[in-house]
């Protein structure tokens, strides 16, 4: 197995992890390990598509009917 070093961990950071394995009844290196498993499964499983995940998101509200107006041309940027 490989190991790491983590630099510059904020000592509020150490705390937390440190509080959060006494919880779980880790060491704080096996806390680590989980929330790195955890973290990196979750972001595998979240490679959906954007608009499909914000359509599901508001879906239960009801939605919403967007007049869009048509298209004109496009401005010269030169003309004030």
């Amino acid at each position: 197995m490989a190991s790491i070093t983590i630099r510059k961990l904020p000592e509020n950071t150490k705390r937390r992890l440190r509080i959060r394995a006494a919880r779980n009844g880790r060491s704080m290196e096996q806390e680590a390990r989980e929330l790195l498993k955890a973290a990196l499964a979750r972001t595998e499983a979240q490679s959906e598509n954007l608009g499909e995940v914000i359509h599901r998101r508001f879906a239960a509200l009801g939605g919403a009917d967007l007049k869009i107006p048509p298209r004109g041309p496009i401005r010269d940027p030169g003309i004030h």
